[in-house]
């Protein structure tokens, strides 16, 4: 990646006052179960996004991004409001927006960023974007907020200001995951605890695909998902299906709509996927939670209907080559597969899955395995 303060210097003609860095996330097991109050088993991947950063006084953001076209956007803190601003920019000014929104007297500042987060791969780009943006603020401004509250106004400003109304479990990840372990989230309170993940130890690896299909999560089709759940929990009573239980699972069934049904399924048995892989890790057992991402892939193929022809393919070629478990992870519509791998076998399964693309005619996917690594930090 760029020496960043010497871009920032570069574009603003001085130093900046520090540099962050936030982030990407894989999710071990729980899809689509964090805007339904569930579990979730994320953890930070060793791919950030960066900011230098520096503190302004006259209400003007300055946001410059490596990835972009070169150009410095330049924005009025008070004038932020959703809509006014698209593009990469609606992320960080977003930010922006929703801390001044709760209440934080924050002015500008200027950004120079710069991210090797895989775009458009389900990895969390932009709540890595979000998350520096927020830490970065909470020292510029001398903010006394806890990685929790910094991922609360991460993700308004990615629901109210960017339109995407995803969950929390993205920025949680971003801004509360440590390294060598993976996050136990519940989504109603988040309350969190770090459920250790020593791969290596057990000669194990996490292989991600990229499958190299870009997906859109604000194009309505995600927001649809999360009506229907909502739109299911109301029918049922409910404050949410996070409360609808495996045994009270076919009774619920019979009281929806055919359509709800299969949503449902996915996230009470995904709930209890989530516990099942916490307790084979917490017994040391990580090769055991391999059957239980295959059977999460399946629930997504299957009930949530958000996989897609690549990803299902990189699931299914990993597995045959070996892979104690594979699935899709993240939104959906396109974006990564995680494998679980023993360690010798990482090769012959990264080229099973590239020769299986090869020959379905898909573009060739990208491979590389992840380590558990920290949340959000300030580098300098």
């Amino acid at each position: 990646m760029t020496d960043l303060p010497a871009v920032f210097r570069s574009a603003y003609g001085a130093a900046p006052t520090g540099v962050w860095a936030a982030p990407g996330r894989v999710n071990l097991i729980g899809e689509h179960t964090d805007y339904n109050d569930g579990f979730v088993l994320p953890l930070a991947i060793p791919y950030t996004a960066r900011a230098a950063a520096r503190r302004r006084d006259d209400g003007v953001l300055r946001l410059h991004s490596e990835q972009g076209d070169g150009a410095v956007t330049e924005l009025r803190v008070d004038e932020l409001a959703p809509g006014t601003v698209t593009g990469w920019a609606q992320y960080p000014a977003g930010v922006v927006w929703a801390l001044r929104e709760a209440g934080h007297e924050v002015g500008g500042a200027d950004f120079c960023f710069d991210s090797d987060v895989p775009v458009g791969a389900g990895l969390s780009s932009s709540a890595a974007l979000e998350c520096v943006v927020a830490a970065a603020y909470r020292d510029l401004y001398d903010l006394r907020l806890d990685a929790a509250e910094l991922a609360l106004l991460a993700q308004r400003a990615e629901n109210a200001f960017a339109g995407v109304p995803c969950g929390v479990m993205d920025q949680m990840a971003s801004t509360a995951c440590a390294e060598g372990g993976a996050l136990f989230l519940d989504t109603r309170d988040l309350s969190s605890r770090q459920v250790p993940l020593d791969l290596a130890g057990q000669g194990l690896r996490l292989l991600v695909i990229d499958t190299r299909v870009k997906h859109d999560l604000g194009d309505g089709a995600y927001a649809e998902l999360r009506a229907g759940c909502e739109r299911a929990a109301a029918l049922l009573g409910l404050p949410a299906l996070r409360d609808l239980d495996l045994a009270g699972l076919p009774a619920a069934l019979d009281r929806l709509p055919a359509e709800l049904r299969p949503l449902v399924r996915h996230v009470v048995t995904e709930n209890l996927r989530v516990e099942q892989a916490v307790a084979h890790l917490d017994a040391g057992e990580l090769a055991a939670i391999g059957p239980i991402l295959t059977a999460g892939h399946a629930s997504l193929r299957d009930d949530y209907r958000v996989s897609c022809p690549e990803t299902d393919l990189a699931a299914s070629a990993a597995v045959e080559a070996g892979a104690l478990g594979a699935r899709m992870t993240g939104g959906g519509f396109g974006g990564s597969v995680l494998a679980l791998v023993e360690a010798e076998a990482l090769p012959q399964v990264a080229a099973a899955v590239t020769t299986a693309f090869a020959q379905a005619g898909y573009a060739t996917p990208r491979t590389f395995p992840v380590t558990p690594a920290a949340g959000a930090r300030r580098l300098a």
